[in-house]
């Protein structure tokens, strides 16, 4: 049986960003496990399971009915109740000002060198999940790059939705400063449907650990922190390609061992590719 690892932000994911990739996992008989980045149960967007909510960009709703009620059967499931911790598994990098900086580079290495080897072996691919929460506490996350390095080293399929992708940009090797996805062909988030007001965050973040002041466990930062295309744009380089595929419902990239997912409509293709990728050797779609 093959093991998936997904990732999911604390911050809010998009039900339908975990759903596609979920049930196509399932139904081709996979394991799958949940990590999150402090090992907190994380909380779909509120929007995410409203069929009335209309995308600001798009200008029409992008969840269904039947969606919206399979994401809130998930979440009032337990199969996110004791995801895996992020924090706990990964060591974190040293600040090159330590007086000890030499000594925790190379515990630092040792560590993570371990994990490949000895524990990344019984995974078979990973997801990482889209959603605004990305924004926060995925895309900075030196020790989710790690992962993301560990995962590409050992050649296993990486799919990366909606801001979840810009993981991938600011996923590289310490040394080289380069970003993994150099050269490569991906989607993301273009700037054509960015949001110019509504980004929101949702979970249990208040001091007590409750949603109280936290505006009922929701924010609005109005548009989001960085525009994803630019981003990737930099990151491929001039050899690589951002494919936005602007005006086409979907938009899913593979190039090997990337699986690059635009946003919520293209979730159900992202999980039908990455079964492509792992059953029938899948290495390149969309360009």
């Amino acid at each position: 049986m093959k093991n998936v690892l997904f990732v999911v932000s604390e911050w809010g994911y998009w039900g339908e960003e975990l759903i596609g990739p979920l049930e196509a996992c399932k139904g081709a008989g996979y394991n799958v496990e949940f990590l999150t980045p402090t090992g907190q149960k994380p909380a779909a967007l509120v929007v995410s399971m409203d069929p009335e909510y209309i995308d600001p960009p798009l200008g029409r709703s992008v969840t269904t009915k039947e969606m919206a009620e399979k994401v809130r059967a998930f979440t009032q499931s337990n199969e996110l109740d004791r995801p895996r911790s992020l924090k706990e598994w990964f060591p974190q990098r040293a600040y090159p000002s330590s007086p000890t900086y030499l000594r925790d580079m190379e515990a630092y290495h040792k560590r993570v060198d371990a994990i490949v080897a000895k524990e990344l072996p019984q995974y078979d691919a990973m997801v990482i999940v889209g959603g605004s929460g990305a924004l926060i506490d995925l895309a900075n996350n030196s020790r989710l790059h790690d992962l993301i390095l560990g995962f590409h080293k050992l050649d296993k399929p990486i799919a990366a939705e909606c801001y979840g992708v810009t993981c991938l940009a600011f996923a590289r090797d310490i040394r080289e400063k380069r970003s993994l996805i150099w050269g490569r062909h991906v989607t993301g988030h273009p700037l054509d449907y960015d949001y110019l007001d509504g980004t929101g965050f949702e979970g249990p973040h208040a001091l007590d650990g409750s949603k109280t002041g936290f505006g009922d466990g929701f924010i609005n930062f109005g548009a989001p922190f960085y525009p994803l295309e630019y981003i990737l744009r930099d990151a491929v380089g001039p050899e690589g390609q951002f494919i936005g595929n602007v005006g086409h419902e979907t938009s899913v990239i593979v190039d090997y061992p990337f699986i690059t997912s635009r946003s919520t409509a293209s979730s159900l293709e992202c999980g039908r590719l990455l079964v492509e990728c792992l059953e029938n050797g899948l290495r390149r779609h969309g360009w």
